[in-house]
């Protein structure tokens, strides 16, 4: 599993702090200027927002932003807010790459997934940042000229949102975020659909992703009186999710119970390291281990993980993150357009 992504100790503060201003000078004269071609400009633009209404003013939390016209050269700088924009039929021209692509692996895994390749097709969006570094690049983002760029899903702080606000307008995670990846999965929907003037296209999407999980709790009732955690071995340690985590989300929109002294222990973060006097805290009803292979073969020699009644009594569910059908990534990711086939890969799961 992927924790760089929501890493407290890599915040955004220091790359705003670590760029110079003739660096970004530089960018955002490529970003402004007219001196590029149209044909190379518009080279891997999606669609615009056309059905949208505009202008559109959208609150955020470092403001409000005012998107004047349908966008047609979106960059995102959110972990998975490009799929978000995926969703309303817009291809980003530049990415956060949430998943590293394997070594010398073509096209990128983040454009592969089952609930994502179609609407890629061909499209090679520009890399703006990688999980785990210390912030984006704001060159390569001002180079591709957008006229939209979204940064929900983020860490993004009030000086790395007026960097980005001086490329073109940006839009930042909801005014009600308390924390980065705390906010519940529709209001980052929502947020997104409203900057591309799709809001009511975005609630009723949200509705349909609703009313499956509504489904699920009708049909298991079983789950209301369960207390379930998603968790991942990550750097030799257990490490839950929290219930404001999308993963922990995932399981109380199903019905469970969530674990709430975990959110405690993580003070604000969307996951905490177990140390093992604490290895109680996952001795739940039912656990959902988000992890590829190798990890979870770890996970498994973990004689503090394998005495627990959970693990006992088979009520553990493994589920492979990027590799195979790639549950893990469609839960972790909780988009629009992940969230149906995480909902499903879920329920088969527990079986």
């Amino acid at each position: 599993m992927l924790f760089d992504r929501t890493t407290p100790s890599k915040p955004w503060r220091r790359v705003a702090a670590a760029v110079s201003a003739a660096a970004l000078g530089v960018g955002l004269l490529a970003g402004c200027g007219s001196d590029t071609p149209d044909e190379e400009k518009d080279a891997g633009a999606g669609a615009p927002a056309s059905s949208g209404a505009f202008p559109v003013t959208v609150e955020h939390a470092f403001g409000s932003t005012t998107v004047k016209s349908a966008p047609e050269r979106v960059v995102t700088v959110g972990y998975t807010d490009d799929q978000t924009v995926l969703a309303f039929g817009i291809k980003p021209v530049g990415m956060v790459d949430q998943y590293p692509n394997p070594a010398g692996k073509s096209p990128d895994i983040n454009t592969q997934w089952p609930w994502v390749k179609d609407r890629w097709g061909d499209a090679e969006p520009e890399v703006i940042m990688n999980n785990g570094d210390a912030g984006p690049s704001y060159e390569k983002i001002a180079a591709l000229r957008p006229d939209l760029i979204i940064a929900v899903y983020s860490e993004v702080d009030q000086a790395a949102y007026d960097k980005l606000s001086r490329i073109a307008p940006t839009v930042g995670r909801t005014k009600a975020e308390k924390e980065p990846f705390s906010a519940p999965w529709q209001d980052n929907a929502l947020q997104i659909a409203k900057a591309l003037g799709k809001a009511d296209q975005g609630e009723a999407m949200i509705k349909g992703i609703d009313d499956k999980l509504a489904e699920v709790k009708k049909a298991h009732p079983e789950f209301a009186g369960q207390t379930a955690v998603a968790a991942s071995w990550y750097k030799d340690a257990v490490n839950p999710f929290t219930t404001t985590d999308v993963r922990g989300q995932l399981l109380t929109g199903m019905g469970f119970k969530g674990r709430t002294e975990i959110d405690e222990i993580a003070d604000g973060g969307f996951s905490t390291a177990l140390s093992p006097e604490r290895m109680d805290l996952i001795d739940v009803d039912r656990v959902f281990v988000i992890n590829d292979k190798a990890d979870m073969d770890a996970l498994k020699k973990y004689e503090l993980f394998t005495n627990l009644n959970v693990v006992k009594n088979d009520k553990v569910s493994y589920l492979l993150d990027s590799e195979g059908p790639a549950a893990g990534a469609a839960i972790s990711q909780a988009t629009l357009l992940s969230m149906p086939y995480a909902i499903d890969e879920l329920v088969k799961s527990i079986g």
